[in-house]
């Protein structure tokens, strides 16, 4: 399978029992010393956010001949925020979700690359997308919160902004907002360009927000980055509905 390359990538996460007890009654009443049956039954202990997003990612199955799999660290741009810096902070949030970073300070984190057959194939996609999607689960009101970062991101990022880690450097030259379908509580499209080695490549990303869930959608042709061959990978309609229908 065709993957991004460091190239690409640098130039571009019981149940509770209740307890049973039994009544003791007077010696002049033998049934009252039968124990009686409680009326509680056990309740489930609500997952932990790492156990819902386990449960929620988009699986091969709920897709349409895509593969879905763990993304290769190996090629990463950073491991972590903490290793990105931005020349304009308020970009951040861009520069994490165009490298399958989470968003603001998640309580977990999760992320899976689909590839398989593009929606709309052109003579820049060669007929495969690569879709990645990063779920992350926040503290009551913080989904909310870091959903309206990345909107101000693409609302003041417009002419462009460099990101750095490890010694490589992303520069993006534009960003723009994109209309895409609207789905969970809030949506927000928005649309990159960047160039390498002369090159220019057109990069999609998608944030939804499902209650304290927020999921993002970024697509990228890594091996046309790093072959010098211009690309525009639009995301899979398929990856993002299968993903935001799991979370509704």
């Amino acid at each position: 399978m065709n993957r991004p390359t460091s190239a690409a990538l640098a130039a571009l996460s019981l149940l509770s029992v209740t307890a049973l007890t039994a009544c003791g009654g007077s010696d002049s009443d033998p049934a009252a010393d039968k124990p009686k049956a409680s009326t509680s039954s056990p309740s489930s202990k609500a997952p932990s956010p790492a156990e819902h997003l386990a449960a929620t990612i988009v699986t091969k199955a709920d897709t349409d001949g895509f593969n879905v799999e763990e993304p290769d660290n190996e090629y990463a741009f950073a491991k972590s925020t903490d290793e990105v810096t931005v020349d304009k902070p308020v970009c951040a949030p861009l520069a994490y979700a165009m490298n399958q970073l989470p968003l603001g300070t998640p309580e977990a984190d999760l992320t899976r690359l689909a590839s398989g057959p593009t929606d709309a194939p052109t003579k820049l996609t060669k007929g495969v997308t690569f879709t990645y999607v990063t779920l992350a689960s926040y503290a009551p009101g913080k989904a909310q919160s870091t959903f309206a970062d990345a909107r101000k991101a693409v609302d003041a990022c417009g002419d462009g902004f460099t990101a750095k880690a490890n010694g490589n450097e992303s520069p993006y030259d534009s960003v723009t907002a994109e209309k895409v379908t609207p789905a969970g509580d809030e949506s927000l499209g928005f649309t990159s360009t960047m160039t390498v080695r002369g090159v220019q490549h057109v990069l999609h990303g998608e944030v939804v927000r499902s209650g304290d869930v927020l999921a993002v959608y970024f697509s990228v042709d890594g091996m046309a980055i790093a072959n010098g061959r211009p690309s525009d990978v639009r995301l899979s309609p398929t990856v993002v509905k299968a993903q935001n229908g799991k979370l509704s």
